[in-house]
């Protein structure tokens, strides 16, 4: 009977030790599935996008040079206009009336000098044969000076008459689109008035211009003597609409104005940008995407691969070389496109867990599969991805 009870404990104990196994042997069978990225140090350009609007290339406003009034309007209120085409006429009677005196004036001059050129001649002639007196020489060659300087104070007038009458006629400063008219037919205008009868403005190119913090200045210019970040210079810009949508033609950094607005902190950057269909018009919003240094060697990380406490910090779950799970303090400044660029925490060759992570906790093991990462922008080069989020800071903990 004994040997019965030893038996059936016997067996008891080795079916309890057999599932214990089997229980500490399930765990190692049944390792987690996870998709990793590994990562790899690449050349990425830092870009900011901007807000901003529009501005003419070029503004002029059309104003009288003489009073008049006005006879005939010669232009398409809307319409492009080439530099010098006439745009009003004014009633310039008057000024053809000046003219013609003033050319009469100069014919009398003109004969007055023949006169005073046959006397002085004459005596020039006379003196030498004592005919005549030095005293009356010397009078003749005077007065066929006064007639030449007469000739050419005519002509002077002549001229000046001849622009009052020119100014009659009212042309564009510049080529370009013109406004509404002010004026109509039969207005009188003023020489010197301070309301303007139209504006010209030159649209292609079209200006953009931005505003930019100090604190991002300095930040970038920091980066640049550190060496982490290489300048970039001639990149182009890329303007995003007010829908969002990038516009066709890429833009050029023109200049970074040098004084700092006082009353905003800010930088005025100016973009010249290509509008030769006018879709930019002047006053619109727009946002400038503009590269301002290159990272060499920069780790970008996906952006699920980042974690976040609520006090803020952030963090990234990587598989070491034993296939276990290990898990980083990251460091994080901005995203380009879909990713997160890395400031600390992770290196090029680290796995890190981009699916998977709500079935796996630090130290346990998992099986990799790599992940296919899409292309990196290169260097000088703005991604599609890029434009929808450029430059988007990490917020710090004292944020969150």
């Amino acid at each position: 009977m004994l040997n019965k009870k030893a038996l059936a404990s016997l067996l008891m104990a080795s079916a309890l030790l057999t599932a214990c196994g089997e229980e500490e042997a399930a765990p190692a069978a049944m390792a987690a599935q996870v998709t990793v990225v590994t990562l790899k140090a690449q050349p990425v350009t830092l870009t900011r996008e901007l807000p901003g609007r529009t501005a003419p290339f070029k503004i002029a406003e059309v104003r009288p040079q003489v009073n008049g009034i006005v006879k005939q309007q010669l232009f398409r209120e809307g319409g492009l206009v080439d530099a010098n085409q006439p745009l009003y006429q004014l009633d310039d009677a008057t000024y053809r009336a000046d003219v013609d005196s003033a050319r009469a004036s100069l014919q009398r001059a003109e004969a007055a000098l023949n006169v005073s050129r046959l006397n002085a001649a004459r005596t020039a002639g006379l003196v030498k044969t004592g005919a005549v007196s030095k005293q009356d020489n010397d009078s003749a060659q005077a007065s066929l000076q006064q007639a030449r300087a007469d000739v050419a104070a005519a002509k002077a007038a002549l001229q000046r008459a001849e622009i009052q009458r020119d100014y009659a006629r009212i042309s564009a400063p510049i080529g370009g689109r013109i406004g509404k008219s002010a004026v109509t037919q039969g207005a009188l205008v003023t020489a010197n008035q301070s309301a303007a009868l139209a504006t010209v403005q030159q649209l292609d190119p079209i200006y953009v211009e931005v505003t930019q913090s100090t604190a991002e200045l300095l930040s970038l210019r920091k980066a640049l003597d550190a060496g982490t970040v290489e300048q970039a210079s001639d990149l182009p810009v890329t303007i995003l609409l007010e829908d969002g949508s990038a516009y066709e033609h890429r833009g050029k950094l023109e200049f970074a104005e040098a004084s700092v607005d006082p009353t905003t902190g800010s930088v005025l950057l100016r973009v010249v940008v290509p509008n030769p269909d006018n879709m930019l018009l002047p006053g619109m919003y727009v946002r400038a995407v503009i590269g301002r240094g290159v990272r060499e060697h920069a780790i970008l990380v996906p952006q699920q691969g980042i974690a976040r406490d609520p006090k803020g910090h952030t963090s990234a779950m990587v598989v070491t070389d034993q296939g276990l799970v290990a898990q980083r303090s990251v460091e994080v400044s901005r995203t380009i496109g879909s990713k997160w660029l890395v400031e600390g925490g992770l290196q090029a060759g680290d796995r890190v867990i981009v699916a998977g992570l709500q079935k796996i906790r630090p130290g346990a093991p998992v099986q990799a599969a790599e992940a296919e990462a899409p292309a990196a922008p290169a260097a000088g080069e703005i991604s599609a991805s890029e434009i929808q989020a450029t430059e988007v800071q990490a917020p710090t903990a004292d944020e969150s």
